[in-house]
């Protein structure tokens, strides 16, 4: 009896080591479930109102099967035979996550000639799924770090944990969001004049909140493209950028003492950003260039 009871302990113990792993992994990774909650809608932006659940489920889905079937097992992999290769193999992700950041300000800037309604729709499910990929790729590797102490069943039984729980999260808030609109139009029908103001508000504000959140999207993925390059660099040796970020955000951090941190927070992803932005204009020529170039090679042989 005292033997079972004792082994019905350790189990519990084992499972509240697991849930503490779980927290402070999914914890960790918050400011990057910030940004891919940012980016998400994004991509339902100006879409017909009844296919936009169906869209984000389609997105979620993808984001789970990036997270559990792509990534999950690569990293573990990785994590085990060659955890040098995470960090080229992240910096890889975070250039074309810059190219997508610069890619969406050119087309804001330039203008976009609308797709048809099935293409578009496709484009858009495959576009936030691969860029799901890279804040996906980011968030499961920041909580491997967290748990690299652990043994690997364990670990993996963390990673499953957090990867289930933040795109519940991430893509719940996201359906709240974008049916917010809808939210407001039922209540402008209701009897309460109470209710008619907030639904009016909301059928009239959701449509701003909705741009800026497309905006701080677009930005988010030129602050972590750009901080995942920094970052990287420098563990793979190249110290100085990242030293002279830190440096800058230090001095502000310091020398501004009752808003130091945000401040400093805010030098240091204003700077990621631009060098997001330059890495993926960079990246935004270079494949416009050789699309041009083919294009050319492909007439000239005509």
């Amino acid at each position: 009896m005292s033997a079972g009871l004792f082994g019905l302990l350790d189990d519990v113990a084992v499972l509240a080591r697991l849930a503490a792993a779980s927290g402070r992994a999914t914890a960790k990774a918050a400011g990057v479930v910030i940004d891919d909650t940012a980016v998400t809608p994004q991509y339902v932006h100006g879409i017909a109102a009844e296919r936009e659940l169906p869209i984000i489920k389609r997105i979620a889905i993808g984001s789970l099967r990036n997270k559990l079937v792509v990534i999950l097992p690569v990293a573990m992999l990785l994590s085990q035979f060659a955890p040098r290769l995470l960090t080229p193999l992240l910096m890889l992700g975070a250039t074309y996550l810059c190219y997508e950041g610069a890619q969406k300000i050119w087309e804001s800037i330039r203008g976009r000639d609308a797709d048809p309604p099935p293409v578009a729709e496709h484009e858009v499910v495959s576009g936030a799924i691969r860029t799901d990929m890279i804040l996906s790729a980011e968030i499961m590797v920041i909580a491997l770090n967290e748990v690299a102490d652990q043994a690997l069943v364990p670990r993996l039984i963390i990673l499953i944990v957090v990867a289930l729980v933040l795109t519940l999260v991430v893509y719940g808030v996201v359906a709240v969001v974008v049916k917010m609109d809808d939210v407001g139009l039922q209540l402008t029908e209701t009897t309460s004049r109470i209710g008619q103001r907030v639904g009016r508000g909301l059928v009239a504000g959701m449509p701003m909140v909705l741009s800026a959140l497309s905006a701080v999207g677009t930005l988010a993925m030129l602050w972590v493209g750009g901080h995942i390059l920094l970052a990287g660099g420098d563990r793979l040796g190249w110290h100085a950028p990242y030293h002279l970020v830190h440096h800058a955000e230090d001095q502000v951090r310091h020398g501004v003492k009752p808003l130091g941190a945000v401040l400093g927070w805010l030098v240091e992803t204003g700077i990621s950003a631009v060098v997001g932005l330059v890495v993926g204009f960079a990246v935004f020529v270079v494949i416009g260039l050789s699309k041009r170039i083919r294009t050319a090679l492909f007439i000239t042989s005509g």
